[in-house]
């Protein structure tokens, strides 16, 4: 008895939390590339992340 195959599932990506990622701090560079990207922790609590 031949079973269906099981669908294909995109694998989730990984998950990280912020304060890992700022260590602490209230705003990060991250660079890609040969572009760099600035994610700030706001008063409010919020996270943007700029260009």
């Amino acid at each position: 008895m031949n079973q269906a195959p099981l669908p294909r599932t995109k694998p989730e990506p990984p998950r990280l939390s912020a304060q890992m990622v700022l260590k602490g701090a209230r705003e990060v560079i991250l660079v890609h590339g040969r572009e760099e990207y600035r994610l700030k922790l706001t008063a409010a609590g919020k996270l943007i992340l700029t260009k």
